[in-house]
């Protein structure tokens, strides 16, 4: 930091500049060390404000779904009515979580 006075050093931001300095980082595809070391500030600093600021890239960056999860909706013999939908019959589910874990649920 050679060659810069003290208040180029140390500047106080308020909290829209910190959300904005956060959203540049987020969409600078550098590590948060890298982006700032280029901006010249303190990364425990950065890391507070984005905490205080509600949150990491969720906040900043529409988040897309990384969630295997796929909602089959409810499950209901054939033919039968959505309105009338009531859970009936047998159903069995083995999931392999891997590991040697295994879930096995049964209903009916």
């Amino acid at each position: 930091m050679a060659g810069k006075t003290e208040t180029e050093r140390w500047r106080q931001r308020d909290a829209g500049q910190w959300q904005a300095l956060i959203g540049r980082q987020a969409g600078s595809g550098l590590s948060v060390a890298d982006f700032c070391r280029r901006e010249s500030i303190s990364t425990a600093s950065f890391y507070r404000w984005r905490r205080l600021l509600g949150g990491g890239l969720e906040q900043v960056l529409p988040r897309e779904s990384t969630s295997g999860f796929v909602d089959l909706g409810l499950l209901r013999p054939a033919g039968e009515e959505e309105e009338t939908a009531v859970p009936t019959g047998r159903l069995e589910l083995t999931l392999d979580l891997g590991g040697g874990v295994v879930l096995h649920l049964v209903r009916g």
